[in-house]
Parts: C-alpha cells; structure tokens; sequence
C-alpha cells in the first residue's frame, strides 16, 4: 500500500512543507536558469527551451535578444534568418514560426508588451500554462508552479499527488504549499531534480529530503557511492553545498522514509 493511500491530507501538507523547507537551506541558490532581461527575452526563451537544454538555449539568446530586441522585430523576423540563428535548440522550424506569431500577436493585442495574466499569456502562440507560469512568476512576480519533466517525476516519487495531468498536479501540489512559495518551490524541486534526484539513478544517500521520501532506496543509498552521483558546478575555492547532505541519508532514514521503495511512478 502506498503512503498516498494511508497519510492523511493534513500529515501530507505538513510533509510537503518540511521538505520544501529542506530544499529552501539546499538550493539558497536555485532561480530561473533561463537568461532573460525582461518578460519578452523569458517568453522567447522559454519558447526556445522545448526539447532543449538551459544551457543550450543560453548559448543562443545573447545574439538573438541583441538581433530581435521587440516584440516588433520578431514580427518583421526574416524567417531563414530566424531559423538559423536558433537551429541549435532543435525543432527550428515550429519555433520560428512560433516566435513570429508571438511577436505579431503583442504588437497587434498588446501594444508590444507581454500580458502579465494568465487568461492572456495561454492566448498566445508558443505559450501554454507552463510557460505562462514560468513568465508570470519571474517577470512578474505572480506566484505560479512550473509543472516540468523534473517537478513531475518528483511530486510522484515523494508521493504527493498521484495526478498525471499538469494542471491537476499543479492544483494538487498548489494545495501543499503556501501560494508565495510557489515560484521558488518550482526553481528549487527542479535544481533539485537536476542535480540529485536524477530519473535513472536518484542519490538517496546524499539527499537533504529523504528522511521524508517514500521512495527511499530507489536509488544509491551508499553516501559515498551517492555523492558521486550528485550533479552540480561549483566556483573555483567555493564549499561543497552538498557535503553535509550523506549524514540526513545515513543508515536508516528516519520519518517516512523508506516505508515504500516499490511502485513509484516514473518519469
């Protein structure tokens, strides 16, 4: 039986908070890894990111945001041009067109500027609720949850919800945490689901929320086996952020942990 089938809706939340807290002293670092000066270059570069790395989007937008500064500019895009200058991201084609039709559309609706609600965000092209999420919450400083690969795959393994659909995960995880943590619980359980707990091969014996992970045990328990598993760029001289994390892992993890390492929904 699955811990989702015996905690209470009560002892859950509470649950969901403790690790939320956890991450927050894990990830003081976690944002939005997308590089954007304003709320057009984060709608470009959000667009860009499907079925494409941050990384791999960082390497292209400095020349494209400097080529296409407006709205206006996108609309006017020489189309080959365009194409060109984002290839690298993959699926060029549907995202030229996208970005074209993005830009066409707030110069013809909006005056050239992004909307900062969601009603009008999910009406333009290449922008569906994740993104608009993804938007409000950094451009605008509207609490929203990035519903990605890594915060589902998560939300399933720490048992929170058994929801498949975005929008029902969303609501569901939305009931766990208060609403002004929802833009920075979303950057920290997706650094966190970069760097730690990975789809294939979870560090479990490294990671600062498995004394309250069901899933406990589905990946290398070993804190030293599973500190090599940690994903992770540090700055030259700078602590390891997550040295400290093995003890919380150690042996048999206390609270919840453990009680189901079987049957987790996977990514």
């Amino acid at each position: 039986m699955t811990l989702l089938a015996t905690e209470t809706e009560l002892a859950r939340k509470r649950r969901a908070r403790r690790m939320a807290k956890a991450l927050t002293e894990a990830h003081p670092d976690a944002h939005c890894e997308l590089d954007h000066g304003n709320a057009l270059e984060l709608a470009v570069a959000t667009i860009l990111s499907a079925q494409s790395t941050d990384k791999g989007v960082n390497l292209v937008t400095p020349k494209l945001f400097a080529r296409y500064p407006t709205a206006a500019d996108y609309a006017a895009a020489d189309r080959a041009e365009l194409e060109e200058m984002i290839r690298s991201t993959g699926f060029y084609r549907n995202k030229t067109d996208s970005l074209i039709k993005l830009g066409q559309a707030l110069v013809e609706r909006y005056g050239g500027e992004v909307p900062g609600r969601m009603t009008d965000l999910v009406t333009l092209p290449g922008i569906g609720r994740k993104t608009a999420n993804v938007i409000l919450g950094n451009a605008f400083g509207v609490p929203g949850l990035t519903v990605d690969t890594h915060f589902q795959r998560l939300v399933h393994r720490w048992q929170w919800t058994e929801e498949t659909d975005p929008v029902k995960i969303e609501s569901a995880v939305g009931g766990l945490i208060e609403r002004r943590d929802w833009t920075m619980a979303s950057h920290r359980i997706i650094f966190h689901g970069r760097r730690v707990c990975h789809a294939r091969k979870p560090a479990c014996g490294a990671c600062p929320v498995a004394r309250w992970c069901p899933s406990y045990g589905v990946g290398e328990t070993d804190p030293d086996k599973a500190a090599k598993l940690l994903k992770f760029e540090l700055a030259p001289g700078a602590d390891n952020p997550y040295a400290a994390w093995a003890p919380h892992a150690a042996g048999a993890p206390s609270g919840v942990a453990g009680t189901q390492t079987a049957g987790v929904p996977a990514p």
